[in-house]
């Protein structure tokens, strides 16, 4: 049972901006939430939300970011930072909002390195910067405290799923890797399933589309067995108890295989959408059934969609546009909420830590 520390009514009310850039690089994630915790549960509301597309110039940046020297990773850190402290500032006031009233951002950052066996995540877009340019209090860096304890630093957004999300048996995002977290004996329990945007992304860019839009290039390519096989096959998905991907995983394991296939853009599509649809199915029909909140991009793909949909026996629930784009910057708008209150936002059940912890840097 999770206790927090909000002694008195004045300390319940609180105004967060989120910030979220996730492995698709389809933009910079804001969400603009009022807190509040009342009768021992925590209330959500949207101000309001938009996504910021990224440059080629920042895509490219961001993307490459992995290669770069440390001194050249540092100043991509800084000038991310600085670019997403006054995306922030133009945001409010494009909405008339005053600083005045945020208590305080939180920010994910761009994942360039997720290598928790070897003691480190890293996530750039300086937080120093984003508090010195907007003037309200950042806190970033949210996965280095859980890593420290051994743990996967990932996923963070179940704490969201449980204090603000529980209606919903399963919370599954369909991000550039799709996860899934839900309560299993009193214990929120999470893990990463598998890659899902991120090679959809890929193969659809060979036919010059950013993504397949509604699946429809997926919808006309027929399935090949042999490379469904083979995908399904990989070790991680034996493996049991808290898990994560990273780009780093991709590369090696999940590309080569789909890259050395001699099949048309259309059957891979096709393919890589059974695969993912079948390894969702996999984790949800081996639970008691319950109602499953999708999010993320991938909840707009129409095909991918059904094709869960004709796998699982729990009932699928698609919410309103702004809970699908803007999910996840809401919770770690939440996470800085939780983290100025002094409450456990990494849960050890989900991450395999040692123990629970605040995760985050404040910079003032």
């Amino acid at each position: 049972m999770l206790k927090f520390n909000l002694p008195n009514e004045h300390t319940t009310r609180l105004t967060a901006i989120g910030l979220m850039s996730g492995t698709s690089l389809d933009g910079l994630d804001i969400c603009l939430a009022e807190f509040l915790f009342t009768n021992n549960k925590w209330n959500y509301a949207i101000i309001d939300s938009t996504t910021i597309a990224y440059s080629q110039n920042f895509k490219q940046d961001l993307s490459s970011a992995y290669t770069k020297t440390g001194r050249d990773l540092m100043h991509i850190d800084a000038c991310f930072g600085k670019w997403c402290g006054q995306q922030i500032n133009e945001f409010l006031a494009r909405k008339g909002n005053s600083t005045q009233k945020i208590d305080v951002i939180g920010s994910h950052g761009h994942t360039v390195f997720h290598e928790p066996t070897n003691g480190f995540s890293t996530q750039i877009g300086n937080g120093a910067h984003i508090a010195a340019v907007t003037g309200i209090p950042c806190v970033n860096n949210f996965r280095s405290a859980d890593v420290a304890r051994g743990g996967q630093g990932a996923p963070l957004v179940p704490i969201g799923d449980e204090l603000l999300f529980n209606e919903y048996k399963f919370c599954l995002n369909l991000g550039g890797f799709a996860n899934i977290s839900f309560n299993e004996g009193g214990k929120r329990v999470a893990f990463d399933i598998c890659p899902a945007n991120m090679p959809l992304n890929i193969i659809a860019a060979n036919e010059n589309k950013e993504f397949d839009e509604d699946g429809n290039i997926a919808r006309s390519g027929a399935v090949n067995q042999l490379l469904l096989a083979e995908l399904n096959k990989l070790e991680f998905y034996s493996i049991l108890g808290a898990k994560s991907l990273g780009r780093e995983w991709f590369e090696e394991n999940f590309l080569p295989i789909i890259s050395n296939f001699p099949v048309s853009n259309n059957d891979l599509l096709r393919t890589i959408s059974e695969h993912i649809a079948k390894q969702i199915a996999s984790v949800l029909n081996r639970n008691p059934r319950g109602n499953v909140l999708i999010t993320g991009g991938g909840a707009k793909n129409s095909f991918l969609i059904d094709l869960i949909k004709s796998k699982v026996e729990s009932k699928i629930d698609i919410p309103s546009a702004s809970i699908i784009d803007f999910k996840e910057s809401l919770i770690f708008a939440f996470l800085a909420v939780l983290f100025i209150t002094k409450n456990t936002s990494c849960l050890a059940s989900v991450t395999g830590a040692s123990e629970n912890s605040i995760g985050g840097s404040l910079y003032l």
